[in-house]
């Protein structure tokens, strides 16, 4: 009896032994969806480098800002992008007030759910899609259009909400510029008020860390009591050139990491970098057609072509989805 127990005591121990340390390896990669390899390694050695005291390019926690891109950076984009999804999905409520409307272009094709010709359009007819459905209703009014809309619409290809459509190494990235005492700021192209709705729940960002494009709003009186109303008209596009513009008019400082996946996002990625001190770049590129999408320089929708040259003359990090990353979404980590 008393050899037996010495042996379950051994065993118990053991055990112990081995859960600690399966724990301890959990705990002590900080990336666990992202394969091993060059820009796992660079990722982890920048956070290292600009957060440790000893190190020359330590960075003071105030100064530790990091901006993301949300289309395609964070969620994914196709077959178009989910904001836009959401402009097609209210035209018929547009139409009913605006009858008018149908027969032209482009609510004529979203009423028809025309995909070819919603991804083709010119960028001034993508901005009169959304403004026009976006506005004439009251911040308070759309929000909740917003909520209703994501508790129903499901993705065509996973048949799923698309905040399940989150890209869960990225959101293991979040975490850790959290804990290392990084603020995050969302700068996207998306409607800011749409963005705004979900993504403290699904990122954790707050909606004052959530900078993107804008409808022109003015104060009103509804039922005798001030409301915000959103004009079909935008203020600002916030793509392109517009990023690094918000990013100096709202956060007041230059961030020291970026995270894009598109040429709407080159201009953030050059002024984040155009600077001395220890910065990170990092670009998405979608190449995994089997669980996601492989599109890049000849894609209507996520075009990359001019920021992957500049990435690779400054290089910076091109993430290859199909080859870094272990799983895309989260509900893929559960199978």
């Amino acid at each position: 009896m008393h050899r037996r127990a010495v042996t379950d005591r051994r065993r118990l121990l053991a055990a112990v032994v081995c859960a600690i340390s399966f724990s301890t390896a959990v705990a002590s990669d900080p990336l666990p969806s992202w394969n091993d390899g060059t820009n796992k390694q660079r990722i982890v050695d920048f956070v290292a480098s600009v957060t440790s005291k000893e190190s020359r390019w330590h960075v003071p926690v105030a100064e530790r800002i990091a901006t993301f891109d949300n289309d395609g950076t964070l969620w994914s984009e196709y077959p178009i992008y989910f904001p836009v999804q959401f402009a097609v999905d209210l035209t018929s409520q547009l139409v009913v007030k605006h009858p008018e409307l149908r027969t032209r272009q482009p609510f004529q094709a979203a009423l028809e759910n025309d995909l070819k010709s919603l991804t083709n359009i010119d960028g001034a007819d993508l901005l009169t899609l959304i403004s026009r459905t976006h506005g004439d209703m009251t911040v308070r009014e759309f929000r909740s259009q917003v909520s209703r809309w994501l508790s129903v619409a499901r993705h065509p290809r996973f048949d799923r909400p698309y905040t399940d459509l989150v890209f869960q190494p990225m959101l293991e990235l979040l975490d850790l510029l959290r804990a290392n005492k990084f603020k995050i700021y969302i700068v996207s192209g998306g409607d800011i008020e749409f963005m705004r709705v979900w993504a403290t729940r699904i990122y954790g960002v707050p909606p004052e860390q959530i900078i993107g494009s804008r409808l022109k709003t003015r104060l009103v009186k509804r039922d005798g009591k001030p409301a915000l109303l959103r004009l079909p008209e935008f203020e600002f596009f916030n793509n392109a050139e517009g990023k690094p513009i918000s990013i100096r008019k709202f956060i007041g400082r230059r961030p020291i990491a970026a995270f894009g996946n598109s040429d709407g996002d080159l201009q953030m990625l050059q002024w984040v970098t155009a600077t001395d001190g220890k910065r990170l770049a990092l670009i998405v590129r979608h190449t995994d057609r089997k669980r996601e999408w492989s599109y890049d320089r000849k894609a209507n929708i996520g075009h990359l072509d001019k920021a992957l040259d500049e990435a690779a003359r400054k290089k910076w990090l091109v993430v290859d989805m199909k080859r870094d990353w272990k799983v895309v979404y989260p509900f893929q980590s559960k199978r």
